[in-house]
């Protein structure tokens, strides 16, 4: 969760009470993981389509045909870039050429309108940040940093260390939006390590942005399929980092259990509800017993 960017108290400290601090209503920001097909998109229906924003650069609304919200389609890393600036505003930290600056936030207003028009929305729902990755990297592509200077050829490595700039950027400037809920949608592959163990990793491009976005975001929420005792399938939020499960999970609230309701909408009421104990009880646990030393022999060495 975060504090809004503030131009007014650029270069100035200024002490935000504790109860200015308890009044603000905080945006969720988090990340929505899981295989092809499992449902992630379908959590749109969870929403409230009136105060919810549909940002898809997927074309993959037919799981949401029907689905009574607002939409807005994006088909190049640009008009991304531009929307990211429009939502979250402009950052003082940034220089007048570089993207997300006041003169980036002025362009976009003149082109999309006053943001007055995004009060009415309360969520950002993204799908996906798979497809985010491949507009970013076709943009890279074509950029000077992306060319060698000795060749003038393509620089693949240049290409890939902008993608990570560009990415994380983006989803940062994003989770700055003070009073919005934010959901990044990603697909999460299966592989296998150089020791054929198993493990998940979110489907983007370049290996930076799957790195950082979980220290970046609030919550990254597993969407899976698992089984009951008797062998039937059933899908479930894997909402912890610490799981039996080995999917990458993460709780900054403190309020989840490990597996909660397929329901994002549910979920967001839960994070914000209050709670009876300060959530860094859920951190007291008891450790294991030890087992009782055994000892170790010694080996005497005899003369002869």
């Amino acid at each position: 969760m975060s504090a809004p960017f503030d131009q007014q108290s650029a270069g100035r400290l200024r002490i935000i009470t504790a109860d200015e601090r308890m009044a603000e209503r905080r945006g969720i920001k988090g990340v929505l993981a899981g295989a092809s097909g499992i449902g992630k998109t379908s959590q749109l229906w969870s929403l409230d389509p009136t105060t919810t924003l549909f940002v898809n650069l997927e074309a993959g609304e037919l799981a949401v045909q029907g689905w009574p919200g607002d939409e807005v389609r994006v088909r190049d890393w640009e008009l991304a870039r531009d929307i990211a600036c429009w939502i979250g505003g402009p950052n003082p930290a940034m220089r007048e050429d570089q993207s997300y600056s006041a003169a980036h936030f002025a362009r976009v207003c003149d082109a999309f309108g006053s943001p007055a028009q995004l009060a009415k929305y309360q969520t950002i729902f993204v799908d996906s940040l798979t497809v985010a990755s491949r507009l970013c990297l076709q943009h890279c592509k074509g950029q000077p940093q992306a060319m060698s200077d000795r060749s003038g050829k393509a620089d693949l490595r240049g290409a890939y260390g902008l993608l990570g700039q560009e990415m994380i950027g983006w989803v940062t400037h994003l989770q700055h939006v003070p009073d919005k809920n934010l959901w990044l949608v990603g697909i999460l592959d299966r592989k296998l390590d150089d020791f054929s163990r198993p493990f998940f990793a979110l489907q983007v491009e370049g290996a930076k942005t799957g790195l950082e976005l979980p220290g970046v975001v609030d919550e990254l929420i597993t969407l899976a399929e698992l089984r009951t005792e008797a062998g039937e399938p059933y899908r479930a939020f894997i909402c912890t980092t610490l799981n039996p499960f080995g999917f990458p999970a993460k709780d900054r609230s403190g309020r989840l259990a490990t597996i909660e309701e397929p329901h994002l909408g549910r979920l967001m009421d839960k994070i914000r509800r209050p709670t009876a104990t300060h959530p860094t009880a859920n951190f007291q646990v008891a450790l294991p017993t030890p087992e009782a030393a055994i000892p170790i022999p010694t080996t005497t060495t005899q003369e002869g």
